[in-house]
């Protein structure tokens, strides 16, 4: 991470400029992502700031991220989604939990800056991370992760599944911990992959899904993003736009046999 040498601290650049550059040329509803407050809260340093306490900083990168997260609501997104790639990560640093705690608590000191409607459009994302074709909590058992997560006072979850070594174990996690009011949106293809899923794979994974989540609480979604910072060194453009296609065939797919159509 950068690290902060001077306050005030400010965005450069919000992601409503690129939700607005987005809704242009989409003609279904958008989901934008933004940073978590817990992840920029790393740029400061351990030594502090002179003339710049870290509590200060701290009612900084709130204020930041509500404007941010508010002004992509106004310009229309249908979803928010706060990327929490740390979460898994904070764990494997700090095996006691502590640091995950921490993150969790500042997070939910910006979602409780919104009102329970407006959480039911924010959601929080979660995965092992996916940079450089290479994950780097992956070794982490979501057992440790998903209590914690569900915490959030969010609307919406997005998990990484796909990639996971036993999807089942996930599950009956997910469904002895979520929240009534929360909506989980699974994994179904994995973009550091460079094998395109099949239509028929991402339906069975989303009927398996649907024996442990209530249907109206289910939706799928990518693992992570495709080639987030211009990394990704197995996956083209096309074979990410044919993973895509799979998903939302598959989901489609699977809706059809579900509801007997």
């Amino acid at each position: 991470m950068p690290r902060l040498t001077a306050g005030p601290f400010r965005y450069r650049t919000r992601a409503d400029q690129y939700l607005e550059f987005a809704m242009r040329y989409a003609h279904v509803p958008v989901k934008q992502a933004v940073i978590s407050p817990s992840a920029l809260s790393l740029m400061y340093p351990e030594e502090g700031i002179p003339d710049y306490p870290r509590e200060q900083f701290i009612d900084d990168l709130l204020h930041e991220h509500e404007t941010e997260v508010r002004r992509c609501l106004q310009r229309g997104a249908h979803k928010v989604q706060i990327d929490f790639t740390e979460a898994r990560l904070a764990i494997k640093i700090d095996p006691t939990g502590s640091l995950l705690n921490s993150f969790i608590d500042l997070n939910n000191l910006a979602l409780s800056r919104f009102s329970p409607e407006e959480r039911q459009r924010i959601g929080v994302h979660t995965c092992p991370g996916g940079d450089r074709d290479s994950t780097h909590s992956a070794d982490i058992d979501y057992s440790e992760l998903l209590p914690s997560l569900f915490e959030l006072k969010a609307g919406n979850f997005y998990i990484a599944l796909a990639g996971e070594r036993d999807p089942a174990h996930v599950l009956g996690i997910i469904r002895k911990h979520m929240k009534p009011a929360q909506r989980i949106f699974l994994g179904v293809v994995s973009p550091i992959d460079p094998r395109i899923e099949t239509p028929e794979e991402i339906r069975d994974r989303v009927l398996e899904a649907a024996a442990y989540i209530p249907l109206e609480r289910l939706g799928t979604t990518d693992d992570c993003g495709f080639s987030p910072f211009s990394d990704d060194t197995s996956t083209t453009r096309d074979q990410a736009f044919e993973k895509i296609r799979s998903r939302v065939l598959g989901t489609a797919l699977a809706a059809k046999q579900i509801g007997g159509g």
